[in-house]
């Protein structure tokens, strides 16, 4: 190749690279739209935009995108290098400033490069899975993508927060995307139980459709039951919380259902309730 250009007449040469190069840029051009089609491709019988595509098969998405980086940096690389040579630059001191280049650029952008391979780590290892209720350090949310440099939850106020891949050191999973809390209410021998039990159930209740939000379902009663040495009798309610709001239960539901039993009972206290959590 280098000999055919050699012979050719300086202009038509100069031409020539020109030529190339415009070839090169629609070349690459031709390469995104591909990627861009690979992305919108139908799923499940229908077309899918390639954000959601890209949610739901994140690792598609990073090879894909790796492979037409690579392919554009080596045509525009090739591209520069070819019309360098026709300035009577040498190729080996063009490929060796790349390489220095690109050394200082690592060095200046190391905590982009180490996005890039958590980034890559989490996609690969299924470390994080789109839709599932996750803990990144303070931040708690549902994953809503995973990026070669960023990773996005939305948390249950419907913000959208990017977490730099560096900063996930420790990752805490919710599988079921909630916390059950158990509330165990102990009753006193002279409240009568139906009565505090509906005020109760109604505390709850009006709970739920006051913070539905971090309530994420209607409480469930188990009725009132005996504890095993019958020294007590204790109603049992059952809330599913969005993870680390459990004050809403220590502090809010516990003062109210205290308040309702002091009514009838005045040397009632919060020690009598109980309070259990388990993770799902």
């Amino acid at each position: 190749m280098a000999d055919i250009l050699s012979q050719i007449n300086p202009m038509l040469r100069i031409l020539l690279i020109d030529v190339l190069t415009v070839a090169a840029h629609f070349a690459v051009k031709a390469i995104r739209r591909f990627s861009q089609r690979l992305l919108t491709m139908k799923v499940d019988g229908e077309t899918a935009s390639e954000a959601n595509l890209t949610r739901r098969y994140p690792k598609i998405a990073t090879i894909i995108t790796i492979l037409v980086s690579a392919v554009t940096f080596t045509i525009y690389f090739v591209a520069v290098g070819m019309v360098l040579r026709e300035f009577k630059i040498s190729l080996t001191t063009y490929f060796a400033s790349a390489t220095v280049i690109g050394l200082a650029v690592g060095f200046g952008l190391q905590g982009f490069v180490q996005d890039l391979v958590i980034g890559l780590t989490l996609i690969f290892s299924d470390a994080l899975n789109i839709g599932e209720v996750v803990k990144l350090g303070d931040e708690i949310g549902r994953v809503d993508n995973i990026g070669l440099r960023f990773t996005t939850l939305i948390n249950l106020h419907g913000q959208r927060i990017l977490i730099p891949n560096r900063n996930i050191a420790v990752i805490s999973q919710f599988r079921g995307g909630c916390i059950r809390a158990y509330v165990d209410i102990q009753l006193p021998e002279e409240v009568d139980e139906d009565e505090i039990s509906q005020a109760i159930q109604a505390i709850a209740k009006g709970m739920y459709h006051q913070h539905r939000s971090i309530i994420l379902a209607a409480p469930e009663t188990f009725g009132i039951k005996e504890a095993k040495a019958g020294q007590w009798r204790y109603l049992r309610i059952k809330f599913k919380l969005w993870p680390g709001q459990m004050k809403i239960i220590e502090e809010t539901f516990e003062e109210r259902v205290v308040q309702v039993l002091k009514k009838s009972y005045t040397d009632y206290a919060a020690w009598m309730i109980t309070i259990t959590y388990k993770v799902e």
